[in-house]
């Protein structure tokens, strides 16, 4: 895989899972609204996709030593990437009743991200244990926080 497509790939799925999941449990917890995590689900699959590949783009251009040509390849995909992993997570909401899909969507992320990790991991010849916990520590941490968010917002705003 082309480094250019690499980046766009591991970028778009590692945001497209933490930032998916954070909105959904923190909106789930605030509002337990399908129509709102449904809406907050596409919302970050179109603006945060966006702005993500535009980071990534301004990022490549910083580099010493890439062409326009990689630096729109790492930028197109990841938005496609973000955008497509980001919807994929509406899935279970349209299937499910909500409580129900966030817990579907919770251990679906954590496992995209996990064997991504893993990929990762060993084609970089990292042990692999480390790499999957700590990212999926990270994850746990969102998810906990934006909850807990969720939870506050809810409870102060009703």
């Amino acid at each position: 895989m082309k480094q250019s497509y690499k980046t766009g790939f591991s970028f778009g799925l590692t945001s497209a899972i933490i930032t998916t999941l954070g909105l959904m449990v923190g909106l789930h917890a605030g509002t337990h609204s399908e129509m709102v995590v449904l809406g907050g689900i596409l919302t970050i699959a179109v603006a945060d996709a966006f702005s993500d590949a535009l980071g990534i783009h301004v990022s490549e251009e910083a580099k010493d030593g890439n062409t326009p040509r990689t630096i729109w390849e790492a930028t197109i995909s990841t938005f496609f990437f973000k955008f497509v992993f980001a919807l994929t997570f509406a899935v279970p909401v349209l299937i499910f009743p909500l409580s129900t899909a966030i817990m579907v969507s919770i251990a679906y992320g954590l496992i995209l991200l996990g064997v991504l990790s893993f990929y990762f991991s060993k084609l970089e010849h990292v042990r692999p244990w480390m790499i999957v916990s700590e990212h999926l520590t990270i994850a746990l941490l969102v998810i906990l926080a934006t909850h807990a968010l969720g939870d506050w917002i809810g409870k102060v705003f009703q």
